[in-house]
């Protein structure tokens, strides 16, 4: 009869928990979409891809030209070269580098604004623990982040196979080239889009640290991209000094979600449908990427915890 009381306790107490959490998410999504500035990333990632998209279907044939010029003589490709599935890959290539300074607009903003604005003290004087807050604005700053790549996702794969139809994938790489089925293609953009959303979300962890260590919103936001680029920086440097860190820099990871378009071949050079080459880099970047999640966000709550509120 004790053990059931306790166990009835222990569920209700679950939901309790449950409910606050979604309270607080709930209410910090509002706060996020009924800025105008939300809307900035998605303005200007609409606005990017559109522009690329129609540059590319008026004049994609002499772009394709270039991309073939040197495999011509040695290689025919049957087929549509210039397809939706490529002209994603391309704005892949071009967009992931920037959104994570979209993302930042946000993510460093979501406590350091609180601060900013002496609405903070009003928070943690709530019956909410701290933790509870940080965590529950983490959350309501990851369901952006992943809207966000939704968005991205729809406008650059799904216009553009709506646009420009679908075929085969031909991909040029730095020594060699990749041609994978057009049957074979679209699970591996589905895969991408899962790892580019752990880098994302590195991203707002990052920037969620910085935002509980400052009391303003232009420091973390600065703090956050300027930590992003520093660390790229470090992660494209090819000096010997530095290859003992790379591996553990998140921004050496970030850009694996390439390792879904590798594929393995058979003893006649013949691409295995449905292989990934380096699988095993795709799972140590994922265990990378989350390991600085989870980091980003425990520094987040401690420091938040013993922050001292003063406005």
């Amino acid at each position: 009869m004790l053990r059931s009381l306790v166990g009835s306790e222990m569920c209700i107490r679950d939901s309790f928990k449950y409910t606050i959490m979604k309270s607080i998410i709930a209410f910090e999504l509002y706060k996020i979409f009924r800025r105008p500035r939300t809307y900035i990333a998605f303005g200007a990632i609409a606005a990017l891809i559109v522009v690329i998209q129609f540059g590319l279907k008026i004049d994609g044939e002499s772009y394709a030209s270039f991309l073939m010029k040197d495999i011509n003589d040695t290689l025919t490709v049957d087929g549509k070269v210039l397809n939706g599935y490529l002209i994603c890959y391309i704005l892949l290539q071009l967009l992931l580098v920037h959104v994570p300074l979209l993302v930042a607009l946000i993510a460093a903003d979501m406590i350091s604004g609180e601060a900013n604005l002496g609405t903070l003290r009003l928070l943690f004087s709530t019956p909410f623990t701290r933790t509870e807050w940080v965590l529950g604005k983490f959350i309501a700053a990851s369901i952006y982040t992943i809207v966000l790549l939704i968005w991205l996702a729809f406008l650059a794969l799904f216009v553009s196979m709506w646009v420009f139809g679908t075929d085969d994938l031909f991909l040029m790489k730095s020594n060699y080239v990749v041609l994978i089925q057009e049957k074979d293609v679209l699970w591996r953009y589905v895969g991408a889009f899962v790892f580019a959303s752990f880098s994302l979300l590195t991203v707002t962890a990052l920037g969620f640290l910085m935002s509980s260590i400052a009391n303003n919103s232009i420091g973390p936001i600065v703090g956050t991209m300027s930590a992003i680029v520093f660390f790229t920086i470090l992660s494209t440097l090819n000096i010997p000094l530095f290859s003992i860190i790379k591996p553990y820099l998140f921004t050496t990871h970030m850009n694996n979600w390439k390792e879904f378009f590798d594929i393995q071949v058979n003893d006649g050079n013949e691409a295995i449908a449905g292989s990934i080459l380096n699988i095993a880099k795709i799972k140590n970047s994922l265990f990378v990427l989350s390991a600085h999640i989870i980091l980003f966000v425990t520094a987040a709550v401690y420091i938040t915890k013993k922050k001292d509120i003063l406005s």
